[in-house]
């Protein structure tokens, strides 16, 4: 797995690393080596580099990228944020070791300068916003076309969040040190970053086990050993039987979106729930998913009573009215895992709290909500502090999910494009796999019935949402530009062989 560790725990991971017997000296050096060392690697034709140094510990590295570059023959100047008279500790001790001159940073430094930049100012760690005045360099430094490293994190972005601390430089390449940081995956943090690369710097993995990181980049390590073929002597009912509900004779479509993926993701039996009026719209589209019919709550009710049902979807174009509320509380009371996407969760906005305790009743059956940023706006917002709602999803990501994910007893799939998913335990996954094309209608809808075909297929609330997640963002990419949202489904078969044949 992918661990993601906070500023805070990166600190106690180098803290632990330093009581065993490796100073810190050391730490900053093999940092400041290893980027040198990149940098020569991805940018072998550059002559000249500018390394912009902050008063603390990156400022630190960038004397060490700054002595390692000057080695291999290569111009280098120093641009110092503040008076060199104020560093201390390691950073004072490489600031020593540097050989050549430093200047003080200026808008005039930066603007003249064509090579690349190594940008050592700030880490993942800022505590204030960038001042303007700072700020302008800034915006020289991203006017420009030369290429920009970063070290640790773009200099201005928060680590933590991703979000933007006033002002921020855009990197080509940001290399972090043993793992990455949640800015480096959240936006817009991650748009500043870019390529990202994580370098090992003498940090023992093993010092997770006291970290104890509840944060993790989606991907197979999450979900694999759940995500597996089908035994060669499995049934169609042992797949899993999955009941998606349609919205009106006018809204069928994102029924039948989630209802494809559900199969296509491997679940046996899938079955559209439909009103009569609904019937031949859905009977024109479908072939392989079946149709059943029901005309009240009650038949619904009876529908849903059949042991074999695995997981359920609603949500998808039902409807914001009191019939879809009154189905989904009808549906939490079955022992079949269920998805609530879109209107099954609008239809709470008025009164979260009964759809929270009809979760919570279920004794460990699994419920995921995949709510997109307004959604979770209408749902959560008692749950969201002034300042916190102020910052906006993207600020604290990561804290407005697990709470949500919490005080619901759901897992929740804040959607977007670096999608979070949250379970009540305090697991986090954020995920970076997503093309940006996938922001299309009804490509939601596709999310939600494969998060449903993985549950009747067996698969835990988490995994099930982590692997329906990450399968989407792989979907996505196979397509490419110009999907829309009927075209992923059928990106499925190739996705998963793929991951069957890396297995």
């Amino acid at each position: 797995m992918h661990e993601l560790l906070t500023n805070d725990q990166m600190s106690t991971a180098d803290a632990l690393t330093i009581e065993r017997g490796t100073p810190g000296i050391v730490l900053m050096e093999n940092a400041g080596r290893a980027i040198a060392q990149h940098i020569l690697s991805h940018f072998s034709d550059a002559t000249e580099f500018l390394i912009l140094c902050g008063p603390g510990n990156n400022g630190g590295d960038g004397f060490v990228i700054a002595r390692w570059l000057q080695r291999h023959d290569r111009k280098v100047s120093v641009g110092l944020l503040g008076d060199k008279n104020k560093i201390k500790g390691d950073a004072l001790q490489m600031l020593a070791a540097w050989q050549g001159g430093i200047e003080p940073l200026s808008v005039a430094l930066v603007s003249g300068f064509r090579g690349v930049i190594v940008d050592a100012l700030f880490g993942a760690g800022l505590m204030r916003d960038i001042s303007d005045e700072i700020g302008q360099i800034f915006q020289v430094v991203n006017a420009q076309q030369n290429p920009v490293v970063a070290v640790d994190i773009p200099s201005g972005i928060d680590g933590n969040s991703g979000a933007i601390r006033g002002h921020a430089i855009r990197a080509q390449h940001t290399l972090t040190f043993f793992r990455k940081k949640p800015g480096h995956l959240l936006l817009p943090g991650r748009a500043y970053c870019n390529e990202v690369y994580t370098a090992d710097i003498g940090i023992d993995a093993d010092v997770l086990a006291t970290i104890d990181p509840k944060i993790f980049e989606n991907g197979p390590g999450i979900f694999g050993s759940w995500l597996k073929e089908p035994k060669v002597d499995s049934h169609k009912y042992e797949r899993g039987s999955t009941m998606v509900l349609s919205g009106d004779a006018a809204s069928t479509g994102a029924a039948r979106l989630g209802a494809r993926a559900a199969l296509r993701v491997g679940a046996g039996v899938v079955t559209v729930l439909c009103e009569p009026e609904a019937v031949a719209a859905n009977a024109a589209h479908l072939t392989s998913i079946m149709i059943r019919v029901f005309t009240s709550l009650d038949e619904l009710r009876a529908i849903l009573a059949d042991s074999r049902i695995r997981a359920i979807l609603i949500g998808p174009a039902a409807g914001v009215n009191p019939a879809t509320r009154d189905r989904v509380l009808e549906i939490l009371k079955t022992e079949a895992a269920v998805v609530l996407d879109a209107d099954a969760l609008t239809v709470f906005t008025d009164n979260p709290e009964e759809l929270f305790g009809a979760i919570q009743a279920r004794a460990g059956v699994p419920v995921v909500m995949t709510p997109h940023l307004g959604e979770f706006g209408r749902l959560f917002s008692g749950l969201l502090s002034s300042d916190q709602q102020q910052q906006g999803s993207v600020r604290s990501k990561c804290e407005q999910a697990c709470q949500a994910s919490q005080a619901s007893g759901a897992y929740v799939v804040f959607k977007g494009g670096d999608t979070v998913i949250a379970s009540p335990d305090g697991q986090v996954a954020i995920n970076a796999n997503a093309p940006a094309w996938l922001a299309t209608a009804g490509s939601g809808d596709v999310l939600a019935g494969t998060i449903a075909g993985l549950l009747a297929q067996g698969l835990p609330g988490f995994e099930a949402a982590c692997a329906g997640v990450w399968l989407h963002g792989a979907m996505g990419t196979v397509a490419g530009p110009g999907l829309i949202a009927e075209d992923l489904a059928d990106r499925l078969p190739e996705v998963l062989n793929r991951h069957f044949g890396e297995m």
